[in-house]
């Protein structure tokens, strides 16, 4: 089977996975869950506003294109990433790829924790003294190969899960992706489909009560009760991407970087980003969203990397910067890659 083949066939496989993310309307904005699936990780990305994924490559593909974990001249690579988000949340991120034979095993692990809240109820408006931390969490386990020397394909999946209180929602996303050099002047394509999966629900001791039930005999001991959350989908995205090198030649690249994503509970957007690296030691980034939603709370990203020798390993020390339209201050991301 020929390149062209293999390409279309993937091309075609992701398209019909994707009815899910155009299937989105004005109704459906913000009416999906699982929103640590959508948080952004990796320095370098973020600051290309995770324009680039037709040519992420490593340990950062994981989570923006699982095809691009064998773009790597490593062996492995190991990353750690941490946020400082919005309203004092942190997420932090610990990714690992592995080459095997023609293709390379990812895992990673995301961590968003809220921060402490005060428990309130209908009796007790101002707080009951207790103080709860919701955390989000997910693990994920990826492989990806060269289809061809010119064709990449990958694929993920992931553990959500989301624990408020003694109420724990779990379930499973998956997600594909694909990246093709083209030949053509280092102009390179990328696809992806993520976030699969079935609809969550809540559940747990906090929903169960002890109650009365009318007409029951009064001098019946109450019945326990349990009550049950609404369900809620997953925020499934579709993502096309170009990545077009303007100078590459020597130690020194620049490089610009488009992409379109339709999603499901969010208005569809356009991102852009360029990239200069220098000496193959440092680079500038810079990216933007292009949203038709007025209430969007990040347009541009701005970045830097700094490549340092460690003994027989290479690390990239990246930082991102997300300005936020009101109230908050910038996200704030730095992210370590080994490189062995």
């Amino acid at each position: 089977m020929n390149a062209g083949i293999r390409v279309g066939i993937l091309v075609a496989a992701l398209v019909l996975l994707c009815g899910t993310a155009w299937g989105g309307s004005p109704d459906r904005i913000g009416t999906g869950g699982a929103p640590e699936l959508r948080l952004p990780v990796g320095a370098r990305t973020v600051a290309l506003s995770g324009s680039d994924i037709g040519t992420v490559g490593g340990a950062e593909a994981l989570f923006y294109n699982p095809a691009g974990i064998v773009e790597t001249k490593a062996r492995t690579e190991v990353l750690f990433s941490h946020t400082e988000y919005i309203a004092d949340m942190r997420v932090n991120y610990f990714a690992v790829t592995q080459a095997v034979g023609s293709g390379a095993i990812g895992v990673n692990a995301k961590v968003l924790s809220i921060g402490d809240m005060v428990y309130t109820t209908e009796a007790a408006p101002d707080g009951t003294g207790e103080i709860f931390s919701p955390t989000f969490s997910t693990l994920g386990l990826s492989y990806g190969r060269h289809m061809t020397d010119r064709v990449n394909f990958g694929a993920t999946v992931n553990y959500v899960s989301e624990h408020i209180l003694q109420e724990v929602a779990a379930g499973v996303s998956f997600s594909f992706g694909f990246q093709y050099d083209t030949d053509y002047h280092g102009l390179h394509l990328g696809m992806a489909m993520n976030n699969v999966g079935p609809n969550m629900e809540y559940s747990g001791s906090d929903l169960e009560h002890l109650q009365q039930l009318p007409g029951y005999n009064p001098f019946v001991a109450p019945r326990s009760q349990s009550l049950s959350s609404a369900t809620f989908e997953q925020p499934t995205n579709f993502q096309f991407g170009l990545s077009l090198p303007l100078a590459q030649g020597g130690e020194n690249a620049f490089t610009l970087h488009g992409m379109y994503i339709s999603n499901s509970f969010l208005t569809d957007e356009g991102r852009l980003g360029a990239e200069y690296v220098y000496k193959k030691m440092f680079a500038l980034r810079g990216g933007y969203k292009i949203t038709s939603n007025s209430d969007d709370l990040f347009s541009y990203t701005y970045g830097l990397g700094l490549r340092v020798p460690v003994g027989g390993a290479g690390l990239w020390v990246d930082y991102a910067g997300q300005p936020v339209s009101n109230y908050f201050q910038d996200v704030q991301h730095v992210t370590l890659t080994f490189q062995f």
